[in-house]
């Protein structure tokens, strides 16, 4: 995977920083005021191990930053007519626990399509701008591909869970035995198969559409129509 990187704005009580968001399609990296942070997820950017301790300067909650906000733009390819398109995805991120919230918007084509104005994930968020598209127009990142699935259990172990961000399992390594997989079952049994965690946002050049019901569906269903 080649990292892309995000221009963007890092708010809190002190002030407003343009930072740059980095990522692999796995790990997020921010620099803002002089000090790295990285992490799987947007909600656990903690400190570099080896970097200035991250003093007064900032809000950590569980050595995560917290008590800010983190606005940023992304390309994002949408697929319509046959042909790739670059999209811009507006993303607005509230890390204020235990009430952080997240809401993004869709340009394309000349309008808007935005989530509900406090989404509690990624998932959520990009489901709901999915739903809004005109019909034939379908998100090409890996929340919509073929290949990508949440653990299949209510309390998931530390680590697989779906979680703001992060937290998609990627089954690009065993293509053909997730396209039979369908239920939290055939899930479970591919689960140690997965080729390791994406952001849902990310987009390779493996991707493939999602099935719309049936075998392909792994645990999560269709999307945008995910199961509970």
């Amino acid at each position: 995977m080649t990292d892309e990187s995000w221009a963007g704005w890092y708010r809190d009580r002190q002030g407003s920083d343009a930072v740059v968001l980095t990522t692999d399609g796995q790990q997020l990296r921010l620099r803002t005021r002089g000090i790295d942070f990285e992490g799987t997820s947007f909600d656990g950017l903690a400190p570099v191990v080896g970097a200035p301790p991250a003093d007064d300067r900032f809000a950590l909650v569980d050595g995560a930053l917290s008590d800010c906000v983190l606005e940023w733009d992304l390309p994002l390819p949408v697929a319509w007519d046959g042909t790739v398109h670059q999209a811009t995805l507006s993303c607005l991120l509230s890390l204020r626990r235990p009430d952080s919230y997240l809401s993004l918007e869709l340009q394309f084509g000349g309008a808007a399509y935005a989530s509900h104005r406090a989404e509690s994930d990624f998932a959520s968020a990009l489901a709901t701008i999915q739903r809004a598209l005109p019909p034939g127009v379908r998100l090409r990142t890996c929340i919509a591909c073929a290949f990508s699935d949440y653990f299949p259990a209510p309390e998931p172990a530390p680590g697989t869970g779906r979680g703001l961000s992060g937290g998609l399992a990627c089954f690009r390594g065993a293509k053909d035995a997730y396209r039979g997989a369908s239920g939290g079952g055939d899930l479970l049994e591919l689960w140690d198969r997965r080729t390791g965690f994406v952001q849902e946002v990310w987009s390779c050049r493996e991707y493939e559409p999602r099935p719309d019901g049936g075998a392909g569906t792994g645990h999560r269903g269709a999307f945008p129509l995910e199961h509970a």
